[in-house]
C-alpha cells in the first residue's frame, strides 16, 4: 500500500505560523511583491471559502473581497520547510518519494497498521512545524492521492476493498489526478460523472497504476512541479565568487536530483535575499531544457544581470528549476554527447563513493571559513 501525505494550504499555513495574526482571514500569497499586479499563488482555506483561488490575478481576488491578508512569495521558506519534512519522513525508515513540495509518499510495504502510522506521521508533523497534512492510504498511488483529498484539511482517509465502490460512487471524477483537465471534460461528455462511472468503464485504469515504488524506485509516476535548493548563508556576503560559489553548489544540487528524477527543466529562477535587495526573483525559460548543473548555473548568471547593484550584500540564495518534462533527448552533437557522458560518469563516482566526492572547483569557496570579515 502507498501513504500519500499532501500538506493543507501548505504556502499559506507558514505564512500564518511566522504571523499568527493572520490566521483565519482570507490570505493570498502572491508571486510578486506588488498585491494589485501579481497572481495569486497560493490561498488559505478562508480564501477558498469565498471563492478565491490560485492562479487568479490579484486584482480580481480584490474585487471579490476588498480585505484580503497578502504576502509576497517566500520561495526560500517553503522550500526548506519541504526538505525539513521529508527529512522527518526519512524517520519512519520506509521506501520515500518527493512527489512535489507539499506532496510526499510513503511505500508501506507490510506495515501492519496503516491508520496508526498515518496518525503518527500527521502528529509529528504538526508538532514539529505547527501545520497540519492530509492523508490517504490505498493500494497504489493514484488512489492513495486521492484519498488524501477526500477529508481535507487535516484528514486521515483510508480506501480499501471495504470501501473502494462507496468511496468512487460519492466521489466526481475531477477530483482523480488527471481528469481535472481535458481528460476530464472529454469523459464527462460521454456521461460518465463519478470515479465509479469510470471505474465500471475503465476498471483497469484503477488497476494498472501500481505503486510509485514497484513500477519505478525512486522516480514519481507524476512529475513535480519544480526542483530548488536554497540556502541561507551564515553572514551577509559581497564578494561575488563566493555568490557565485553558492549559486554554482545549489545549480549542481538541483541538476542532480533532476537526473535522478530523470528530468530536464526549460525554466530558470533565481532568489535572492538581501538588506539592500530586499527579496528579488526573476526566471528565464529557454527554448532548450536541460539537467546539467554547470548550463543551470550560467543560465542563473544571466538572471543576476537584471539586478540593479552590481555587487549587493546577499543573506540567502535559492535555485529553482521548473517547466519540468521527462528526458527523452538524444546528444545529436559529439560535443553534447561527450559532456553528457561525463555527467554520467561524474554521477556514478559520488553515488558509489560519496557526495561531492568529484565536484565544480569554485564550490570549494563555500567551504571557506578561515576569513570571517564581512566578505
Amino acid at each position: 500500500m502507498i501513504l500519500h501525505v499532501d500538506m493543507d494550504a501548505f504556502f499559506a499555513s507558514i505564512e500564518e505560523v511566522v504571523n499568527p495574526k493572520l490566521k483565519g482571514k482570507p490570505l493570498i500569497i502572491g508571486s510578486r511583491g506588488n498585491r494589485m499586479h501579481t497572481v495569486v499563488c497560493a490561498v488559505n482555506y478562508a480564501a477558498k471559502a469565498i471563492g478565491i483561488h490560485s492562479g487568479m490575478p490579484t486584482k480580481r481576488a480584490y474585487s471579490i473581497y476588498s480585505k484580503l491578508q497578502f504576502v509576497a512569495a517566500d520561495q526560500a521558506k517553503y522550500i526548506w520547510t519541504s526538505e525539513q519534512i521529508f527529512e522527518l519522513l526519512k524517520g519512519f525508515n520506509l521506501p520515500l518519494n518527493y512527489a512535489s513540495i507539499d506532496e510526499f509518499q510513503l511505500d508501506l510495504l507490510s506495515c501492519a497498521n496503516p491508520v496508526s502510522l498515518g496518525k503518527e506521521i500527521k502528529a509529528q508533523i504538526y508538532a514539529n512545524f505547527n501545520i497540519t497534512a492530509s492523508v490517504g492510504i490505498a493500494k497504489n498511488w493514484l488512489l492513495a492521492k486521492l484519498a488524501s483529498k477526500l477529508e481535507k484539511p487535516d484528514g486521515l482517509t483510508l480506501i480499501d476493498d471495504s470501501n473502494f465502490e462507496q468511496v468512487l460512487r460519492k466521489t466526481s471524477l475531477d477530483k482523480l489526478c488527471g481528469m481535472g483537465g481535458k481528460n476530464g471534460q472529454i469523459l464527462m461528455a460521454k456521461g460518465l460523472r463519478t470515479c465509479w462511472d469510470l471505474y465500471l468503464n475503465l476498471p483497469e485504469f484503477f488497476n494498472n497504476n501500481p505503486g510509485k515504488f514497484d513500477e519505478n524506485p525512486g522516480k514519481s509516476i507524476e512529475k513535480p512541479k519544480s526542483i530548488s535548493h536554497s540556502y541561507t548563508l551564515p553572514m551577509v556576503k559581497v564578494n561575488p565568487q563566493v555568490i557565485q560559489a553558492w549559486i554554482r553548489l545549489l545549480s549542481e544540487m538541483v541538476g542532480v536530483r533532476l537526473r535522478q528524477q530523470d528530468l530536464i527543466s526549460k525554466t530558470t529562477h533565481l532568489w535572492l535575499n538581501g538588506p539592500e535587495i530586499g527579496n528579488f526573483g526573476a526566471q528565464k525559460t529557454y527554448q532548450t531544457s536541460t539537467n546539467d548543473g554547470y548550463e543551470i548555473y550560467l543560465r542563473v548568471l544571466k538572471i543576476m544581470t537584471k539586478l540593479a547593484f552590481e555587487n549587493p550584500k546577499i543573506r540567502a540564495i535559492g535555485v529553482t528549476c521548473s517547466g519540468l518534462s521527462w528526458n527523452t533527448y538524444q546528444p545529436l552533437l559529439k560535443e553534447e554527447s561527450r559532456r553528457e557522458g561525463l555527467i554520467m560518469a561524474l554521477d556514478r563516482i559520488n553515488k558509489r563513493f560519496g557526495e561531492r566526492v568529484i565536484y565544480p572547483a569554485i564550490t570549494a569557496l563555500t567551504q571557506t571559513n578561515h576569513d570571517r570579515r564581512n566578505y
